[in-house]
């Protein structure tokens, strides 16, 4: 019986764990809080579950050494770590997190121990790389080229299900959701590189109808440009990465940046109200009327969306913030975790959608587009759980068949990795439904 170590057991790992044991694999959870990994493998005889920190290298060299496979699902920052232990017992390894420098230095060290460490295998990077490069590999194959490439995903409430001030809840790493607004952007438009700094980050977003969700507002996620090598489209024009948001989001989260509200930066708050932190923010001599104070401050309406959502979520409270030395980042997401958890009975969503325009030697262009949209199952798996998990599972899978033969590090930009997950996905009823031939008309921007 193929053995199967999973690292972590959080929001997104119920799926590869019951996936995995229902395929004959025996499974070990290990985790920091061992009740979670139990619950998890909900006494499966295959399944086993370990109380282990990230601390206790000893335990996870021997853990890796015991395993035909490693799946790491802790923070990004402990994936090398992981990797070495990998590389040290001739273990293959599978994350679902962006291929860091770090990462991409240890491949050839990977393909002297004959192992593979496949990565970015998840959703967002996952099956937006996969079904990318399905239609890239087919437009090539056709003789065209890929001038223009849109491609934009989001992890959101139903529609049902947003009924805050902000449409969004938390269906999955709650810290990292706060954290990424902190990113800059770097996108390629006709040519020409597009710088979006950090503080610029929410402002004029694009917007889309997509079919049965309605409106929805794109930001800039990260460095598109890097993805040209990824996806060897040297040729194109424009690349540009999104994340989906419901319409209020942007404004709301740029004007909490400009009250630096998700800064890292400690300070002293002390007795401080949450009313007492914002006049802080702004230089304020009170707190009193203070919704009004951080209007003025802004230059905006104090009846502003983005005012009234910050109101909403308890900013301009006289409530004590019980906390000395810390940073507003973590007072901000603290805030949000605790008023904007998706409730047990409510569904979330998983939005994509890649938009090309490919041209070919006779002159002809068409717009190729392809979309999914996935909803979870209340009180079962969230739609984010699955279609992060559900990839990583079938990778794993592949690997302990033979499946997959490359060593290295990798994404699943190969028409033998993803061709065979794209397929396993449509068969779980995660699916991109892809249109060719569209006019013109329908480029994104």
């Amino acid at each position: 019986m193929k053995k199967v170590l999973i690292l972590g057991a959080g929001l997104v790992v119920r799926p590869i764990v019951t996936h995995l044991l229902s395929k004959g694999i025996h499974v070990t959870v290990a985790t920091r809080t061992k009740s979670k990994a139990e619950e998890m493998i909900a006494g499966h005889p295959n399944g086993s579950a370990v109380a282990w920190t990230i601390e206790d290298e000893v335990s996870l060299s021997r853990m890796v050494s015991e395993h035909d496979l490693t799946v790491s699902l802790l923070p990004y920052l402990h994936h090398v770590m992981v990797a070495k232990h990998c590389l040290t017992h001739r273990k293959n390894m599978v994350t679902t997190s962006y291929v860091k420098p770090e990462m991409q230095a240890l491949d050839a060290q990977a393909k002297e121990a004959g192992i593979i460490i496949l990565n970015e295998s998840g959703l967002d990077p996952g099956i937006d790389h996969m079904s990318a490069m399905r239609i890239i590999d087919h437009v090539h194959d056709k003789g065209g080229k890929i001038e223009e490439f849109y491609s934009i995903c989001g992890a959101l409430p139903a529609p049902e299900a947003a009924t805050n001030p902000f449409k969004y809840k938390f269906s999955w790493s709650p810290k990292g959701v706060v954290m990424a607004g902190n990113n800059d952007g770097k996108y390629l438009k006709n040519g020409v590189e597009v710088y979006v700094p950090t503080k610029d980050l929410f402002k004029n977003p694009m917007k889309v109808d997509f079919p049965n969700v309605g409106k929805l507002e794109i930001y800039p996620n990260r460095d598109s440009i890097s993805y040209i090598d990824v996806y060897g489209i040297p040729e194109v024009k424009t690349i540009f990465r999104g994340t989906f948001r419901f319409v209020g989001w942007c404004e709301t989260i740029d004007v909490m940046k400009q009250l630096n509200l998700i800064s890292y930066d400690k300070v002293n708050l002390t007795g401080k109200t949450y009313a007492d932190f914002i006049a802080m923010q702004i230089g304020a001599s009170s707190s009193e009327n203070i919704k009004v104070k951080v209007a003025g401050y802004l230059g905006i309406k104090p009846d502003a969306y983005a005012l009234n959502a910050m109101e909403w979520l308890g900013f301009f409270e006289k409530t004590p913030l019980n906390r000395t030395e810390d940073s507003p980042f973590e007072v901000t997401s603290d805030l949000m975790i605790g008023r904007m958890e998706l409730g047990h009975s409510e569904r979330d969503m998983v939005v994509m959608q890649h938009t090309f325009l490919a041209s070919y030697a006779d002159g002809t262009k068409e717009v190729v587009r392809s979309r999914m949209l996935d909803f979870g199952t209340p009180a079962t798996d969230t739609s984010i759980a699955r279609t992060v998990a559900l990839p990583a599972a079938i990778a794993v899978e592949m690997i302990l068949e033979g499946q997959i033969t490359v060593k290295g590090v990798f994404r699943p930009v190969l028409p033998g990795i993803y061709n065979p997950i794209l397929t396993a996905l449509e068969k779980l009823d995660i699916r991109m439904e892809e249109e060719y031939g569209l006019p013109l008309s329908e480029q994104l921007a």
